[in-house]
């Protein structure tokens, strides 16, 4: 299932790479990364976007969430992560991308 994710993003990722490029200089891009667990992104995820010009506290920022706790939810943690107006999630695990899912307005403000 992750290599499945990871395989959807990195084509996602290559094909955004044009836009990208036509992208005023200066721009960083706000990541939310919400993970199954304690993870942190895969390292072949993280070297796809170094591989696109993409560096972390350069041109992009990662916001990592992960619930540390049973009583945290990954809606929970979604729902932090519109609040912050990233500009894309990337979701680990099947309740991770459930959550993920839902509705921007379904969050609670």
């Amino acid at each position: 299932m992750n290599k499945v994710i990871l395989w959807l993003l990195t084509i996602f990722l290559f094909g955004a790479a044009g836009i990208v490029e036509a992208q005023q200089p200066g721009n960083v891009f706000k990541i939310g990364y919400l993970a199954a667990g304690g993870s942190a992104p895969p390292q072949a995820f993280l070297q796809g976007l170094r591989d696109l010009g993409y560096v972390e506290g350069k041109n992009i920022i990662f916001e990592y969430r992960a619930p540390r706790e049973k009583s945290v939810r990954s809606t929970d943690l979604a729902a932090e992560l519109v609040r912050l107006k990233v500009d894309l999630i990337v979701a680990e695990g099947a309740g991770a991308i459930r959550a993920a899912k839902k509705p921007a307005q379904q969050f609670p403000s």
